[in-house]
């Protein structure tokens, strides 16, 4: 089993590093201690490497320096001289140093402080990529989070679009949204066009936090996408390029070619 360092964000390597030192935590870690400081897919394997180091020797004061020199290194090199990073999600290249895909977008979700815009083609198994913006949600109340999604009619389907719509609402509020308070989430109505030939898709995928950075990937909301897939992106530490991409997704909103969905007031026509 590799270790799982690079899956965790700088945040992730700061904060345990920060807890060993205060006497939080102590090697080895357990789950119930790693709770408060990590997503719950990451616990297990954290905990697991823990014991390794600690049979191996390693003390706390030993793995709060590592972890902190790992978060420094990480500093160093994110991101490079011109802004840009190259982030990727699949199988590791071998001699090549690359951000991962998962920690760049949890990283980007959980250190968010006034804004959110995503827009995603896809989304399966949401609760699992959008835990650490529901969790910051929570934390921060006055974020305001945004949402662009793409709601499809399949090849044939003459379902009424309210029907589709309140379907869609009703899997993402069950099974992809893993919060209490809900994001705001729009769509395309031209994708439930019931001619084929007047449908299109809302098939871009990027984050903007801040309208400061922008992560612009082909990577999809999916665990798929985020863990195993080959994907490739961009992380963009450009003000002006985050603050001109969320523009063009606001000024589509106020110009409705991206409407709202209305959580509360969808209801099925009869």
């Amino acid at each position: 089993m590799s270790a799982p360092w690079p899956r965790l964000s700088e945040t992730d390597l700061r904060q345990l590093s920060g807890a060993l030192r205060a006497g939080r935590l102590s090697v080895p870690f357990s789950a119930v201690g790693l709770r408060r400081y990590l997503a719950a897919e990451l616990i297990d394997v954290v905990v697991a490497e823990s014991q390794r180091l600690h049979q191996a020797g390693l003390t706390g004061p030993q793995l709060a320096l590592l972890l902190a020199t790992l978060a420094d290194d990480r500093t160093a090199r994110t991101p490079g001289h011109d802004g840009l990073d190259l982030v990727t999600s699949g199988p590791e290249a071998p001699g090549v140093a690359i951000r991962d895909t998962a920690v760049v977008v949890r990283e980007l979700f959980s250190t968010a402080r006034h804004s959110v815009l995503a827009v995603g083609y896809a989304v399966h198994q949401g609760r699992q990529v959008f835990r650490a913006l529901a969790e910051r949600m929570e934390q921060r109340p006055d974020l305001d989070v945004r949402l662009c999604l793409d709601v499809q009619r399949t090849w044939q389907d003459v379902t009424p679009t309210v029907l589709l719509l309140r379907r869609f609402i009703e899997r993402f509020t069950n099974q992809e949204w893993p919060g209490k308070r809900l994001p705001a989430v729009y769509y395309d109505p031209r994708s439930l066009a019931l001619e084929v030939g007047k449908r299109a898709s809302l098939h871009a995928k990027c984050i903007v936090v801040d309208r400061q950075v922008a992560f612009v990937s082909s990577a999809n909301f999916t665990e798929a996408a985020q863990e195993r897939n080959i994907e490739v992106g961009l992380l963009v530490r450009v003000p002006a390029i985050a603050e001109a991409l969320a523009r063009h997704f606001e000024a589509l909103i106020e110009a409705g070619v991206l409407k709202a969905l209305d959580y509360p007031n969808l209801h099925v026509i009869d």
